[in-house]
Formats: C-alpha cells, sequence, structure tokens
C-alpha cells in the first residue's frame, strides 16, 4: 500500500543527513509483519531472493524493456554507474555507519547495500538516468507489530533523467509496485507456513 511521504520525512532515519540532495518518489508499506528484531531477516530474504518479484508477467516484460532501452540508449553502459558517473552514498557516511554492517547487495537487481542498523537499510544504483536509493525502514504499528516501509530516493541525470523518472511513475506506482510487493509478502510468509 502507497503511503503518505511524511511517513518518511517525520521519522529520525540516518537517511535524511547522508543524502539530503536526493527527492523522495514514493513511500510503501511492504506486507511483512514482524517482531522488533526481522529487519535484518528481511533484507537478506529481499537481497539473496530468486528475483521471482520482477520476473514473469508484466512486470517480467516491463524490466525486461527497460534492460533492452538502457542497452539501446547507453543507459547501463561501463562507466554510468557507482564509482564512474557517480560517488558511492557510502563515502559520505559518518564514522559509525561507515564503521557498522554494510548489509547484503541485491542479488536480482542491480542494488549495492550501502548501510544497515537495526531499523533502517539503505541501497543505491546509479546508470545514466538516475542515482538511485531504496529504502527500506523497519517501523511498528499501533498494535506493536512491525512491518517495512520501502522508500525510493533519487537524484535525477540531467533532464534525460527527470524526463525518464516522470514517464516511469504512472507504471511504477500502478502496476510494477503493487505487484513486487504482493511477491515479496508471499515469500515473507513461506517460513511461517513452513
Amino acid at each position: 500500500m502507497r503511503l503518505a511521504d511524511t511517513e518518511f520525512t517525520s521519522r529520525p532515519w540516518r537517511v535524511h543527513d547522508v543524502a539530503p540532495d536526493f527527492a523522495l518518489e514514493d513511500v510503501w508499506e511492504l506486507p511483512t509483519p514482524g517482531g522488533p528484531d526481522d529487519l535484518d531477516r528481511l533484507v537478506h530474504a529481499f537481497a539473496g531472493g530468486d528475483g521471482s518479484a520482477v520476473r514473469g508477467g508484466i512486470v517480467g516484460f516491463l524490466f525486461a524493456a527497460r534492460w533492452k532501452l538502457g542497452e539501446l540508449f547507453g543507459w547501463d553502459a561501463p562507466g554510468k554507474g557507482v564509482g564512474d558517473r557517480v560517488h558511492s552514498l557510502r563515502e559520505r557516511l559518518p564514522s559509525d555507519l561507515a564503521d557498522g554492517p554494510r548489509g547484503p547487495d541485491v542479488a536480482s537487481l542491480p542494488f549495492t547495500s550501502v548501510f544497515q542498523t537495526h531499523d533502517e537499510w539503505v541501497a543505491e544504483l546509479a546508470n545514466g538516468t538516475v542515482h538511485a536509493l531504496m529504502h527500506i525502514g523497519w517501523v511498528p504499528d499501533e498494535a506493536g507489530v512491525y512491518r517495512a516501509q520501502m522508500s525510493a530516493l533519487v537524484r535525477p541525470n540531467g533532464w534525460g533523467g527527470r524526463l525518464y523518472m516522470a514517464l516511469i511513475a504512472p507504471l511504477r506506482r500502478t502496476i510494477v509496485y503493487p505487484r513486487m510487493l504482493r511477491a515479496i509478502g508471499r515469500r515473507w510468509q513461506e517460513p511461517a507456513r513452513a
């Protein structure tokens, strides 16, 4: 379920201090109920996933189309990523975050982990269109059940990046994220059913 931006902006996340120049695109609640110490389990399940949340059906088609466009326009060419076109967010980390757990890289998508705390995980990617952050926060609801909130933060690469983000926003919000989050929720519930 999509959430109000204030669900991200009103919380004291460490990423606010590290990435003030990134714009918030979306905030989503993940169907991942758990306890106060379950963020690490979610992060490892998410990062080590087989990519099934983005394969098959219309979501798989949209991702395949994006990779093909990236190939044609050179968006994903060598020299366009983190460490080449943009500096890694890790270079901005204060010492407590830099020396702390980094978290796992995402196996099925080109995201590299930046930092992980008890209630926050940030991973980044960069290409010819954007430098993007995926922020997963672990928050309790009124009943004390914890759930993940996924936020997307971006720094577009010029007018082309801004146009790209505007063009994909309807697809991302109506098709990709809702279906991807349902798949994550199904996967999250599997250990409980086993």
